[in-house]
């Protein structure tokens, strides 16, 4: 009878030594990530550029444009529903276009400043 309870408690001490191990294995891991590993350059850059997103945002709006039209001839919206959602996009696409033209300009006058600067020392 006393080799029961013996061999139990010896199961259940390895088993807590097992999961201590795997836990002092994971925090030591843990560590080598956050303080030894350098992340790579390329990660820290944005991956997609304003220009990017803004050229995105216009095809959402013209997306949304032409499903407006539709669930409009498809009598979903009255008229004056149609006229106010209508003159909302086309509003925020106006200042969506405004935008990538800010953006493209402000791309093409770099470089030829550069140049400028080079051409005259």
């Amino acid at each position: 009878m006393t080799l029961l309870p013996t061999f139990a408690a010896i199961v259940i001490a390895s088993t807590d030594l097992a999961v201590l191990g795997a836990c002092l294995a994971l925090a030591f891991a843990t560590g080598v990530f956050i303080f030894y590993i350098q992340p790579d350059a390329s990660d820290l850059a944005p991956h997609r550029t304003k220009l990017d997103q803004l050229l995105e945002r216009r095809d959402t709006i013209y997306d949304n444009l032409r499903d407006l039209r539709f669930e409009y001839r498809s009598g979903k919206y009255s008229e004056g529903d149609f006229e106010s959602m209508k003159i909302a996009l086309e509003n925020e696409a106006a200042m969506v276009l405004a935008e990538i033209e800010q953006v493209t300009e402000s791309q093409v006058r770099r470089p030829r400043a550069a140049q400028a600067d080079r051409s005259a020392q």
